[in-house]
């Protein structure tokens, strides 16, 4: 497995990049609203975004996924594709996007809540962005990608939930995806060694319920196997010595 160190060039790259994706699903998530679709129309605007502002998008043709955006909805904790499904008050939407900017891409998350939601699938969304947060305070130059993991497993479990087995974060560069895998379930101080110039796609992937997961019928979209719901929330970064840098921010 090698693991390529990016420059600081081409984190800037990446950083462009992010920020474009930022924007992107800024606008997007902010059109969700009860009683509307996901259908192409949301994914259009997404690549109309991307294009405009000089990014091409990472994710449409990749592995021959057909969408610039994965919108993935209550059970669906990741790939899922817009759809005709129409969106209820409570919902809960994952929001993915992978932007391209001169050779170098990131990828980021967002999830919200449609509408009103009751209080144990609001506290599921809280949590997996703090997951996020307590990931990016370990991930440091000389902690591993176990301490990551370990850091999102320990705050999802104090509050009653579980990260989706089998799923994790990765290396994103030249590529979506590379080495090295970022668990959310792991021991600390076991895994790779971060150093600085590593560039990461770091996403806690909460559930409600049992962590089991299972590809819908679409053969896209991963969901619960219980069909509960699941929350997701990511950021590129790029590791230096004594922090992470997170490059999907405007």
């Amino acid at each position: 497995m090698r693991i390529y160190l990016k420059n600081q060039q081409q984190v800037e790259r990446i950083r462009k990049a992010g920020r474009i994706a930022a924007r992107v699903l800024r606008t997007c998530a902010e059109s969700i609203e009860p009683n509307r679709t996901t259908d192409t129309e949301l994914d259009q605007l997404a690549e109309r975004m991307v294009l405009e502002m000089g990014g091409f998008p990472a994710f449409k043709g990749y592995r021959l996924f057909p969408n610039v955006l994965c919108i993935s909805i209550n059970e669906e904790v990741v790939h899922g594709l817009p759809s005709g499904r129409v969106l209820r008050s409570g919902d809960i939407v994952t929001l993915d996007i992978g932007v391209y900017y001169e050779g170098f891409c990131c990828d980021t998350a967002i999830t919200v809540i449609v509408g009103h939601a009751d209080y144990q699938r609001k506290r599921l969304v809280r949590v997996t962005e703090e997951a996020l947060q307590k990931a990016l305070e370990v991930a440091r130059a000389g902690n591993t990608t176990g301490d990551i993991g370990a850091a999102v497993q320990k705050h999802a479990e104090a509050f009653g939930f579980k990260p989706a087995k089998g799923l994790a974060g990765h290396g994103v560069g030249r590529f979506v995806h590379e080495p090295p895998d970022i668990p959310n379930i792991a021991e600390p101080g076991t895994g790779v060694e971060l150093k600085p110039g590593m560039v990461l796609a770091i996403e806690p992937m909460l559930v409600m319920g049992e962590p089991e997961v299972e590809f819908a019928e679409d053969e896209w979209a991963i969901v619960t196997r219980d069909h509960k719901p699941a929350a997701h929330f990511e950021h590129t970064v790029v590791i230096t010595e004594n922090s992470a840098d997170v490059l999907t921010v405007e």
